[in-house]
């Protein structure tokens, strides 16, 4: 286990369990991490075996009930005091939870397994290939609704950090650290926000990973590229962009594996496509429950001829931002 990870996740767990009686947001929760929200939800999974929000829950349900045994206070004053909206939803999950109603717990005081975590689990994702889950997606209940585009890209150019055997986002970042997202957000020629990517091999030098992290820029760029970074002419491409439903912040892994179930199955070809996987890097923009997740990848016409083959981009001399 990876004693900064452990550590950050400790970090967490203090701050939930100094802010139980307050509204915890995933924001806050990374900052006492000093991870970006997106890993420090996924760490913070890992190695608790619970989400964030589900574990929050059951810390103050479990709190709830000391305070109940423990004083005469009113049902409704405890539901505030923990942050539930209402009496009765207060009522539905503390019943969930233990199995009896919050006054009838109160009344008789039964012993009860209270929440009250001290270790992490010792766990990691098992290996994946390319794009696959990290775990199998959980059944579905209701049909997804996905959006799907066609965008056109022009010729363009990708600073990016490769690193070295990553196949997916976890193993990049045990591999280059959590903080090249950030870095990549400020760089001023940016035409949009930085995404991770699946590299073709085209794009790839020897020893290098399949996953990167990178920041596009337009084609006459010349500015300065941070040191150990590489830039990559892109020629233009066409993609299918899918765009999955809103989400709950927490649920992000949910969220990328049910759109990765549909992407599996879709058939450009109903549409006058076929995947192009050689022709551009495959990527996904961070998972922002607002919009849902949101990843694309390279198609082109049926019969269209395939974009000349060129060697992977060399890596360019260091220049500091």
């Amino acid at each position: 286990m990876d004693p900064d990870q452990i550590n950050a996740v400790k970090r967490m767990q203090g701050f939930i369990e100094a802010h139980l009686a307050e509204p915890v947001t995933l924001s806050a929760l990374a900052r006492a991490a000093r991870y970006s929200p997106w890993h420090a939800a996924r760490l913070f999974k890992e190695y608790t075996g619970r989400s964030p929000f589900d574990y929050i829950r059951q810390r103050r349900l479990s709190a709830a009930a000391n305070r109940l045994s423990a004083s005469p206070c009113k049902v409704v004053d405890v539901a505030f005091d923990f942050v539930f909206d209402s009496h009765e939803g207060f009522t539905r999950a503390f019943t969930r939870q233990f199995g009896m109603p919050p006054r009838r717990f109160q009344r008789h005081k039964p012993s009860v397994v209270l929440f009250m975590p001290d270790r992490m689990r010792s766990y990691y994702p098992p290996e994946t290939k390319g794009s696959a889950p990290v775990k199998s997606p959980p059944e579905k209940t209701a049909s997804q609704v996905v959006f799907v585009q066609i965008v056109q890209r022009p010729a363009r150019k990708m600073i990016l950090k490769r690193g070295k055997r990553a196949t997916h986002y976890f193993d990049y970042c045990e591999e280059v650290g959590c903080d090249v997202y950030e870095r990549l957000g400020r760089i001023k020629q940016a035409i949009h926000e930085p995404m991770g990517l699946w590299l073709p091999d085209r794009f790839r030098r020897p020893g290098t990973s399949v996953y990167a992290q990178g920041v596009e820029v337009p084609a006459d760029c010349a500015g300065p590229v941070p040191g150990g970074y590489d830039i990559l002419d892109l020629p233009p491409c066409t993609f299918m962009i899918f765009q999955g439903q809103p989400f709950k912040d927490d649920d992000f892994m949910e969220a990328i594996s049910s759109l990765w179930d549909v992407m599996k199955t879709y058939q450009p070809e109903l549409y006058g496509y076929e995947w192009a996987d050689d022709d551009a890097p495959r990527f996904q923009l961070e998972p922002v429950g607002y919009r849902g997740y949101i990843e694309g990848r390279p198609v082109r016409r049926l019969g269209a001829a395939k974009s000349p083959a060129k060697p992977a981009a060399k890596r360019p001399r260091s220049r500091n931002a």
